[in-house]
């Protein structure tokens, strides 16, 4: 159970002193770590943290107002008012305020509000010293393999996993914090924008096994080119423990070449038979899923599993991978290799007008779009690309785009490229003279264009990346979406 004694002990360094009501105070539940304060719910702790366009200090007033009962908060707002039984706890001067009392709200004043949330974080993980986690990476895959790797485990032992893409500086710790003593494995996803955020990631969650899906020139504009966007990867696997399991792609050189830079023990994963889980025999079901014989040594075995696209076969592999480290028979790991609700990136749902909706809006990178485009081309019937921004690329934005038009134009009948960057999609497909493309500068006027080229039996892929927000187009299109309030804005 997290308590405010937690919170102090964290950040303070000692145990609280303190007897009668000041005692009970610090053995307060913290029911929820909050880093936004609309998220505040009563018994909740509030970080104030600083970002490039907000500044959390601002709403520490609505964070006590919902019910917060300790705010952590820069220690240059020590002095601002917020209304509020604040009392000071001066962290970066190591000076705890012993005048408290059961009525007290804490302030605990720092030089670093993130670095106390994760201190917090790696605080609370070291509490279960039994736990092991496993660390998820890469280019593309990371949150899918994660929800399958978690639907294995599960089968034998109580997991924690991320909730949604909660892989970053903040989301991780925040994850974190929804362990107890129930939990014997965790299944943690690691993003990164900046070199050294993997491996503070792993200072604070000390992962066991790391697996990394692939390493592709994604976020260019953040590192400047795939030597370090590879090295950052890396990080995960230099953080392993010589006991631990680093379970890389084989099919991926980047990938591969990692098992140079860890301690720890390693199996591949991928398509070529040199690798140590492999598969053969792919054959796609449509909207059924997939099936494949997987071989490990002597094991063969036929698979089926209700996973969409030949991509989603590594993500399989990974997650047998890591149950095979895990000590689970194949029993087990077949079972949780048929859990639908892992399938998270990439939704069948009927639409408008009686076509079929694929929706894999979560976000979107070259090799991410390229395998929607191959499951769109296993699928029988007209079908129709609804095709947005992919960011962060860097130089490699223009190549990327290409690429995608390329293969859009060899796919579909349609395409409807959305947005600026959208339209060098569109451009692409278009020099191939063989497709309809079609440009919309937003989301709305993609919707109208789908509406009016699309035609029953139609498959319709929608596909950008998350800032671009192509929910909205797949709301809009949904069967009885209007009954349901969707809109396009």
């Amino acid at each position: 159970m997290l308590t405010l004694g937690d919170l102090y002990q964290a950040l303070v360094g000692t145990k609280p002193s303190g007897s009668g009501s000041v005692a009970a105070l610090w053995h307060e539940r913290i029911l929820r770590v909050a880093i936004d304060s609309r998220q505040v719910i009563p018994g909740s702790v509030f970080f104030a943290l600083k970002g490039k366009a907000l500044d959390g200090h601002q709403f520490i007033g609505d964070a006590l107002a919902r019910g917060a009962i300790a705010i952590v908060g820069d220690a240059r707002a020590r002095e601002s008012g917020f209304g509020g039984n604040l009392t000071l706890i001066d962290v970066a001067g190591l000076q705890p305020n012993p005048d408290l009392s059961a009525s007290t709200i804490p302030f605990f004043a720092t030089n670093d509000s993130l670095g106390a949330l994760q201190n917090f974080a790696a605080y609370w993980r070291r509490q279960f010293p039994s736990l092991q986690v496993i660390g998820v990476t890469g280019s593309v895959g990371k949150t899918s393999t994660k929800e399958l790797i978690w639907a294995v485990l599960k089968q034998r032992y109580r997991t924690l996993k991320s909730q949604g893409n909660l892989n970053s500086e903040t989301g991780l710790p925040l994850a974190l914090f929804e362990l107890n003593e129930t939990h014997e494995r965790a299944v943690l996803e690691m993003g990164m924008y900046a070199a050294g955020e993997i491996a503070t990631l792993c200072q604070i969650a000390e992962p066991v096994v790391g697996v990394v899906t692939l390493i592709a020139p994604i976020h260019l504009e953040r590192l400047g080119s795939i030597e370090k966007i590879a090295a950052a990867k890396a990080e995960l696997v230099q953080a392993l423990p010589a006991r631990g399991w680093a379970i890389l792609n084989g099919d991926d050189a980047r990938v591969r070449a990692l098992r140079a830079q860890t301690r720890a023990q390693v199996m591949t994963f991928g398509i070529d038979s040199s690798n140590d889980v492999w598969a053969d025999e792919i054959t796609s079901r449509g909207l059924e899923g997939m099936t494949f014989a997987l071989h490990h040594g002597a094991t063969h075995l036929h698979v089926r599993v209700p996973l969409l696209g030949q991509h989603s076969v590594h993500t399989a592999l990974a997650a047998a991978a890591v149950g095979l480290t895990q000590g689970l028979a194949w029993e087990e790991i077949l079972d949780g290799l048929q859990d639908v609700a892992a399938q998270l990136r990439l939704l069948a749902t009927p639409g408008e007008n009686g076509v079929t909706l694929l929706d894999d809006t979560y976000n979107a990178s070259p090799p991410s779009t390229l395998s929607a485009l191959n499951l769109l081309a296993e699928l029988n019937g007209r079908k129709i690309a609804v095709l947005g921004d992919m960011r962060e690329l860097g130089e490699y934005e223009q190549e990327g785009h290409s690429l995608v038009g390329l293969r859009a134009a060899q796919v579909a009948n349609v395409i409807i490229a959305v947005g600026a960057l959208g339209k060098l999609i569109g451009d692409a497909a278009r020099e191939q003279g063989h497709v309809q493309v079609h440009y919309a500068q937003n989301n709305a006027q993609a919707v109208t264009l789908a509406r009016q080229w699309s035609q029953p039996g139609d498959i319709v892929l929608i596909k950008g990346s998350r800032g671009a927000q192509m929910e909205e187009i797949v709301r809009a299109l949904t069967l009885d979406s209007t009954a349901r309030g969707g809109s396009a804005s």
